[in-house]
């Protein structure tokens, strides 16, 4: 079963794009595969995440930090050149807030030496 994200409609550009979710949830509730289509050109994407544990399954996808990691540097790229501006740099410090946290969660994890697994 397909469904189709709208959150990111909001211009002309992001108006020809969109998010199709290709999978049901896994285990931890999330999805894993999501298509991205730019009004019908090769340009479009798919971009899988991780689905398990590293642990247990290995490096199968991509996970949040890299998708945030991406983020941050087009954000910091544009606060460097012509484009920046006040909505951007706090776009940025929120991205970096999340990685703070993901990170955050990761250290937390390794100390309790469940980091890879299912186990909380």
């Amino acid at each position: 079963m397909t469904r189709t994200l709208t959150d990111h409609i909001i211009n002309p550009a992001n108006d020809r794009i969109s998010i199709t979710v290709l999978d049901e949830p896994g285990s931890g509730g999330a999805h894993h595969h999501y298509a991205i289509d730019i009004d019908g050109s090769e340009n479009g994407v798919d971009i899988v995440f991780q689905n398990g544990p590293i642990a247990e399954v290995g490096v199968n996808g991509v996970t949040h930090e890299v998708l945030l990691a991406i983020l941050a540097d087009r954000l910091r790229s544009f606060q460097s050149g012509p484009y920046a501006c006040r909505e951007n740099a706090l776009a940025l410090t929120k991205i970096e807030e999340a990685q703070h946290w993901l990170l955050h969660r990761t250290r937390a994890r390794m100390a309790r030496g469940v980091e890879g697994t299912h186990e909380k």
